[in-house]
């Protein structure tokens, strides 16, 4: 009895033997017999999450034999991820500090977008924000210096509720571009801290007295494109005349706000650039390949229908050298 279950064991064995040596191998995510599969880990910005669950669809129609890993937990997560081998893609949306590159973070563009204010749409003083906006100081006051407690504060005309301010918990490209806006960083913002895109949105929705900021995808409704319930944009001074001119005036819907992105009227930052990171360059095939795809002309064309500003050919290609 005992023989016959060594002879099982080494027929096993040498069956298993037979069979990895007949198996086609995979080197960098490739093989001649079944062409590109493996998979593909990515994490990060909440304003790329969607994007990226899209272009992963669209690639695996093209390469079914390959999976993705996708996970939204801010541009801070996706850093740190990439960097540690975590995952093969982190997704980011600010810019990287000079640590972050000095540790090998490798930056490819691949759309663009923009961080917006946003106000519940109940707000008592709804009417006159929408006229007059606020100035590039008034922000800083509310979100950087804190300088107002009530809304009369900012305006007399404005009612004596209190201004609540809310911000990102998490290590965020959002706020850090926010922050941006003001030349200060995200620690600087005051606030309620409120963990990722979708809890600031409904923390805005539920406070009518609310005031805080957003990726444009959290905003708009993309088959009405329009702003959702319960939240709305708070449109920026630019030129602080007190009113919202006609040129400042590019809110209405989604189509408007990216078209105002990519002809540079609405101010950088707090648009930005969304952009992949790799530790180092990347070499694995698989990697390349799915870059590769997001940068082609048919994957940057559902950008806009989808909220995002896709990158100019010249970028485009520019990206694609890097690579």
């Amino acid at each position: 009895m005992k023989k016959n279950n060594r002879n099982i064991l080494i027929l096993s064995l040498l069956l298993l033997l037979t069979n990895n040596a007949c198996a086609p191998k995979i080197e960098n995510g490739y093989t001649k017999e079944r062409g590109f599969e493996g998979n593909i880990s990515l994490s990060g910005a909440f304003a790329l999450y969607p994007l990226v669950v899209l272009w992963s669809e669209e690639f695996k129609k093209e390469h079914p034999h390959v999976r993705f890993n996708i996970s939204a937990g801010g541009a801070g997560k996706g850093i740190a991820d990439a960097l540690t081998g975590m995952v093969d893609i982190g997704l980011i949306s600010r810019d990287l500090h000079p640590q972050e590159i000095a540790k090998g973070a490798f930056p490819i563009h691949v759309a663009k977008d923009a961080v917006i204010c946003t106000i519940n749409a109940e707000n008592p003083n709804y009417t006159l924000l929408k006229e007059r906006g606020l100035t590039h100081a008034e922000l800083k006051n509310i979100f950087i210096n804190k300088k107002y407690k009530t809304w009369n504060e900012i305006d007399a005309r404005f009612s004596k509720d209190p201004v609540i301010v809310y911000t990102r918990a998490d290590a965020a490209g959002a706020a850090e571009t926010w922050a941006n806006f003001f030349k200060s960083k995200q620690e600087d913002l005051k606030g309620v801290g409120i963990f990722g895109d979708p809890g600031i949105a409904q923390a805005i929705k539920d406070d009518k007295n609310a005031i805080g900021f957003n990726n444009i995808n959290y905003v708009y409704d993309l088959k009405t494109k329009k702003v959702m319930d319960k939240i709305d944009v708070l449109p920026i001074d630019l030129d602080a005349d007190g009113h919202i001119s006609e040129n400042e005036d590019f809110y209405s819907t989604i189509d408007d706000l990216t078209d105002a992105v990519s002809n540079n009227h609405y101010p950088s930052p707090p648009a930005r650039d969304l952009s992949f990171i790799t530790k180092g360059k990347p070499d694995n095939l698989l990697v390349k390949e799915f870059i590769s795809f997001v940068l082609k002309k048919k994957s940057q064309s559902y950008l806009l229908e989808n909220g995002y500003v896709p990158l100019t050919e010249s970028l485009i290609n520019k990206e694609l050298i890097k690579l």
